[in-house]
Order: structure tokens, then sequence, then C-alpha cells
């Protein structure tokens, strides 16, 4: 079953006129996407999809023998090479005329091309994330309840069960710490790693004590703050900060975690909140990634402990805040108090169990989760 994702039309386009490249968690459909796209498209290659994790492509590679033809090649997990940088680049400058290239691959790719990018100026880079309740286009109660409970990821969404959604979620974690981070980092103590990463979901949602995990583990607070990047490159959890304006007394310090797989958080309403976060996450990454937009996802807490689940940011200015609740109707405090003061920003509460849209006298509409989520454009466009 192929499901259809947003950046599928934006990557065609750039296709264009350079090469593309698309990173992101492992498993979350970035072979799947780059395969349709280069089937999708006229060709004379008699392959359009290379692997640096099977034998054959991999020497294929080595010797740089592409197929010939034109057409589009989709060059997966080719970023494992040391030289794959001047690969790529030797191939598009000599045959960029007759195929288009595609470069997928976990987020070691994301990594390694930071640092001394000799390909500036010759590809698009994009991310994709697990899917969003816009893309399973069924934007209703039940289909985020289904997302809610067997995670976001194609191959876990699709399994439909429970206990199998479980089962998938642990092995993912697992294969995270022993293989990719193995790959890219050398730690001394893995077992440590597993378990501050089993021990991360249950802290999912509120501000990120290091100096406590610290603790717990009996490492150094440097230690704790560099296997938290590690799991941010590998897209294993992502990290929000606080939003902070001269009209308000907001705390800015302690950065806010969730996990893309959203399955390993057990708290009810912690969950619902991690897959509100990972959608307008994947939001601001795709504005970010497609128009070159500013826009990044923020929370607001204050001194005096009022706080809003996300905010929602371009340039610095907020575009809209967002509280996200199980079952609460009324108007949550912390969105009223952001409400008076920037009358003119939308405030919106999304609500998981209910069918009621309603807007408060204060200016705060109270809505449907499924119908936000289904379609963020329509309230965060912000243009």
């Amino acid at each position: 079953m192929y499901i259809s994702r947003t950046i599928e039309q934006p990557v065609v386009q750039d296709l264009e006129r350079k090469m593309v490249f698309i990173s992101g968690p492992r498993q979350c459909g970035k072979t799947t996407l780059s395969r349709h796209i280069s089937g999708s498209l006229p060709s004379t290659l008699d392959r359009n999809y290379l692997t640096w994790d099977a034998l054959a492509d991999r020497e294929s590679m080595r010797k740089e023998n592409f197929p010939a033809g034109a057409g589009c090649l989709v060059l997966d997990e080719i970023h494992k090479f040391p030289r794959w940088r001047q690969m790529v680049k030797g191939l598009f400058d000599t045959r960029g005329n007759e195929i288009k290239i595609i470069v997928s691959g976990s987020g070691r790719l994301d990594y390694y091309r930071r640092g001394g990018d000799s390909l500036q100026g010759r590809y698009h880079f994009y991310r994709l994330f697990p899917l969003t309740l816009g893309e399973l286009g069924d934007p209703s109660r039940k289909t985020l309840q289904d997302l809610l409970a067997y995670g976001p990821f194609p191959e876990s969404f699709l399994m439909a069960s429970q206990q199998k959604s479980m089962r998938w979620s642990r092995e993912y974690r697992m294969r995270i710490i022993n293989d990719d981070l193995r790959d890219l980092e050398r730690v001394a103590d893995i077992s440590a790693v597993e378990q501050l990463a089993f021990r991360l979901p249950d802290l999912t949602g509120a501000p990120l004590s290091i100096n406590a995990l610290r603790e717990d583990l009996g490492v150094a607070h440097r230690t704790v703050s560099r296997w938290l990047a590690i799991f941010e490159r590998l897209y294993m959890i992502f990290r929000i900060y606080p939003f902070g304006a001269p009209k308000i007394r907001a705390v800015k310090k302690e950065a806010k975690h969730y996990h893309f797989d959203w399955t390993a958080v057990e708290d009810k309403g912690k969950r619902f909140e991690t897959c509100m976060a990972s959608h307008l996450f994947a939001w601001c990454a795709f504005q970010q990634d497609s128009s070159g937009r500013e826009v990044e996802l923020r929370y607001f807490r204050d001194i005096d402990k009022r706080e809003v689940d996300f905010v929602v940011v371009e340039k610095g200015r907020p575009l809209c805040f967002i509280e996200a609740k199980n079952a609460d109707t009324e108007a949550h405090p912390g969105l009223r108090y952001l409400k008076q003061r920037f009358p003119e920003i939308p405030a919106i509460q999304t609500v998981l169990e209910t069918n009621n849209d309603v807007l408060t006298k204060d200016g705060i509409r109270i809505m449907p989760a499924c119908r936000f989520l289904g379609n963020c454009d329509e309230f965060l466009a912000g243009k």
C-alpha cells in the first residue's frame, strides 16, 4: 500500500534542476518514496535504484559503475561510503543533464552532509518524518485514534495491532542504539545509553533536566548532553525550546523533548501531546525545506508557571498558540493569558475527544484535534 507523502511533489519539482537529498528517521518511508518517484518518471535506465547495503550495488558504486541511460536514479545509504560526496558530485557534474539523482539515508546523511560540503549548490535537502494524519487522507477521529495506538511509522501503523506495535517499537529503539548509534559515534557505555533511551519516554513533554538525568545515570553532565544530541541526530527524539517575548516573563532555558515513535509514551495525555508535537515539528520542517521559511516550534512557560504546549514562530514572532487536550473543552488558562497579550495571534485548543468546534468569548478556538491535524496549513499558514 503506497501512501502519498507531503514532500513528494516539491521533490519532483526540485529534481528538474538539482539533486535531492532525503533524510529522516529509519523506516519512515524514505526508500519507498524515493523508489516511487523514480519509477513514476520517464526512464531508459536499466536500474533506477542502488543501495550501499547490497553487496553487488556497493561494488558498482565503489567502481562508479552507474547505470547508463536517462531517468531518475536513487542512491540509498551511499553516505556510508567515506568518499560519497566526491562520488555524487562527479556523477552530477558529468551526467546531471540526463539523470535526476535522489540520495536517501538515515540521520547520518543529515549529520555528514554538514562537514566540508563540496556539494554546495547542487542539491536541495528534505526531511521525511513518520506519517501524519493529513497524509493518511482521512482526518477522522477514528484514524487519529488508530495513529495514536499503532504509531506513525508505516510498518507499525499498517499492522493495526497494539501488541505488534509495542514489540515493533521496542525492537526499533534497540536497532537505533545497537546499529545506528555504533556507526555514528564511539560510545563506551552502551548499557547506560540504553537506560537513557528507555527512561526518556516517561519524561516526555516536560522541561528536561540534564542534571537530574546525570544523577540517575551516574555520568557527567557533558556525557548526557552528548547522548541527547546523538539521539536527535538519529531522529530518535526532537527538542523544542521556550518562546520568549518582551511582553511576557518567559522561562528561557530548558528544552522539552518528544519522540517520533510516540507509542513509547504510555501516558495517554502525553502520547497525544507527542503526536501533536510531531505533526507541528514536521510542518515546520517542511516549510523550512520547501520554502525557506524561518519557522520553528517552541513552547511557553513563564516564571509564574503558566504554560502553553506549543507556539509556532516565524522569525521569532508567534504565528499561532496551540494547546493539546484529551477531553477538556474549557479554554486553558495559559492560552487565555497569551491571547490577552497577543490578541492578533490565533489561539487554538485542540481536543482529542470532541466533535465540537467553538470560538470562546476570549477569542480562543476549541476544536477537534483530527480537524486541526488533518490540514495544518489551514491554521498555520501565517502568510
